[in-house]
């Protein structure tokens, strides 16, 4: 694709900076910390507001069953967090007017696509299904259109709670599920193994985005722009951030993973309206390089190395280029973290955006 060079962001930008710019601490880290009697967090979502979601959990060992409980974080780490549920619950997204989608348990214990009261008083709405038993939210646009999944397939919810949810379809096969849903109302994630644009009129118009020659795919995220993130999979131990066409035309982009890495695992799970993408490879956290040029970079080396943290997801970054995910902190413990950009850092996304304005009128 003639974009694949056009796409200049600070990923690169970071990546050709002097050796006296790459020692310096990028961004400010800010621990989201927990919620009271919590040990673990994660956060899954921000908006260009600097509102933050995710859970809490209790349990940070594999075999204890989850108990997570949805949260609205304190962007400042004070602590002040706001619990959203009172059942087993995640948050997954938070748009720009502050409206949270996810799932909660309802009485039976079963999973519900749940719009959040974003003020923790408990007047959430369920969502619904599709005539089953089992849904969630994982996106949220400004206009309050929600997508996530429901009895297995991708599902476009009614926010009143009403009922009238629309299944998406598949690729002709049996499942699928959305991931993610732009200001313009367009859909993304995966059915019957391959990352697909789904019809949102449910019409079963969908895309197949194809992959790079290799097995399953998903789409993880699209940006108002109509470009999408995710990963493929090479083999069953070896998977990539992708780039995709959203043609489906498979001038799809091998975003790569971090140098050196053994396993070459790899995901891209944001881009945001600068075409910045962020995600992880082998348990870092990564600013992709969107040009498939291979310059990520490990966002470990863009904090102070002194707070002592090891950053091993980066789930979502807003149009400010602040980025949230998980990662561990001095004492070992899993929390939710915020990267917000230095100074010197704000510059550097001011020229790579305006270097993107210029070339989008060309």
């Amino acid at each position: 694709m003639k974009r694949k060079a056009r796409w200049i962001t600070l990923a690169f930008i970071l990546a050709v900076a002097s050796p006296v710019h790459q020692a310096m601490a990028y961004y400010k880290l800010i621990d989201l910390g927990i919620l009271p009697g919590q040990e673990v967090s994660v956060a899954y979502s921000i908006n260009n507001n600097g509102q933050i979601v995710g859970y809490t959990d209790k349990h940070p060992e594999l075999l204890v069953r989850p108990n997570p409980i949805a949260t609205l974080f304190d962007p400042t780490g004070g602590g002040n967090n706001i619990a959203l549920c009172e059942t087993v619950s995640q948050a997954r997204s938070i748009n720009n007017l502050g409206q949270i989608v996810g799932w909660a348990y309802d009485g039976s214990g079963k999973s519900r696509a749940t719009l959040f009261d974003p003020t923790g008083s408990g007047n959430n709405i369920n969502l619904g299904t599709l005539g089953g038993w089992v849904s969630i939210a994982y996106s949220i646009n400004n206009n309050g259109q929600i997508v996530g999944g429901a009895d297995g397939k991708a599902t476009l919810f009614d926010p009143t709670g009403g009922g009238n949810n629309i299944d998406l379809g598949t690729l002709g096969g049996w499942v699928s599920i959305a991931y993610s849903i732009n200001n313009n109302g367009q859909i993304v994630g995966g059915a019957d193994g391959k990352a697909t644009l789904f019809d949102p009129t449910g019409g079963g118009n969908n895309i197949d985005l194809g992959s790079l020659g290799g097995g399953w795919s998903e789409a993880f995220s699209i940006n108002d722009f109509g470009q999408i993130v995710g990963q493929f999979w090479v083999s069953s131990w070896e998977s990539r951030a992708t780039l995709f066409d959203p043609t489906g035309g498979g001038n799809n982009i091998d975003l790569g993973a971090l140098p050196g890495e053994w396993r070459r695992i790899s995901l891209a799970f944001s881009i945001n309206n600068l075409g910045q993408i962020v995600g992880t490879a082998d348990r870092r956290a990564v600013l992709f390089d969107p040009t498939g040029g291979g310059n990520n970079i490990d966002l470990n080396t863009l904090i102070d190395p002194s707070l002592g943290w090891t950053l091993t997801e980066a789930y979502s970054i807003n149009d400010n280029g602040w980025i949230v995910g998980q990662g561990f902190s001095p004492d070992g413990d899993e929390h939710g973290y915020l990267l917000i950009p230095e100074p010197a850092t704000l510059s550097l996304f001011a020229l790579a955006g305006l270097a993107i304005l210029r070339k989008r009128r060309k």
